[in-house]
């Protein structure tokens, strides 16, 4: 056992598992199998995409679980292996890593709790638990559930330039890994392959990315009404 980055690093018989010890008592490999909580009842939703994720109902803070997935042609090869190139090279863990980084700098992301990988040869597996960020939807379902109002939209921006300011780099910025809860704040999830960089032109695509995904779910008419006030809020970071 060593520690590793603020975290715990834990050997294991096929890999290892990284954990915050403050947020974590006893680290198991079995507290990253869903069926473990489903015999609990604590197994509260299951949400699938790109990756596996389920709700998990523990206290006094609820947390997410999620499952590596491949994505694009090559998840008909393999849908959860990755090829192995080192541990610092591990999904899991460097999510983990950028996401206690960016906690510590007061940034709003779900607390890293714990990850592990299982290595078979030269391929890998691996998961991830954060926080659960309570009473808070994305952006997409917001969207869907009603209007929101110019001041969420400057918030978002606003938030997003706090990002870009200290270099994080999100790989796959979208409606759907924005978060917003009924009191209108703003939360950033799933820093899979993220990074944190120096500035450049990198933040300018991320915005790019946000508003494709923002044309998917409205339109250009519906972009064209709200961007203007996201940009203004990303302009003036709170």
């Amino acid at each position: 056992m060593n520690m590793t980055d603020g975290g715990q690093r834990i050997a294991t018989a096929d890999g290892a598992m990284l954990a915050d010890p403050r947020s974590l008592g006893n680290l198991e490999p079995s507290l990253f199998d869903p069926h473990y909580w489903a015999a609990r009842g604590e197994l509260a939703q299951v949400s699938r995409g790109r990756g596996s994720a389920w709700f998990i109902e523990t206290k006094p803070h609820p947390w997410v679980l999620r499952h590596y997935r491949r994505g694009g042609f090559i998840a008909r090869l393999s849908k959860d292996r990755y090829v192995w190139a080192g541990e610092t090279r591990v999904r899991a863990f460097a999510e983990w890593r950028l996401l206690a980084t960016l906690a510590d700098r007061k940034l709003p992301v779900p607390k890293p709790v714990a990850a592990r990988y299982e290595r078979s040869g030269l391929l890998y597996r691996c998961d991830l638990i954060t926080e659960r960020i309570v009473g808070a939807l994305p952006l997409s379902e917001r969207l869907r559930g009603g209007a929101m109002v110019d001041e969420d939209w400057r918030r978002v921006g606003s938030i997003l330039a706090r990002f870009h300011a200290v270099g994080a780099d999100h790989a796959d910025l979208n409606a759907h890994n924005i978060l917003i809860d009924e009191a209108g704040t703003v939360s950033v999830i799933d820093f899979d392959r993220g990074r944190l960089r120096p500035a450049g032109a990198w933040a300018a695509g991320n915005l790019a990315r946000l508003r494709r995904s923002l044309l998917k779910i409205g339109g250009q008419r519906f972009v064209d009404a709200i961007w203007g006030q996201l940009l203004a809020g990303y302009a003036n970071p709170l």
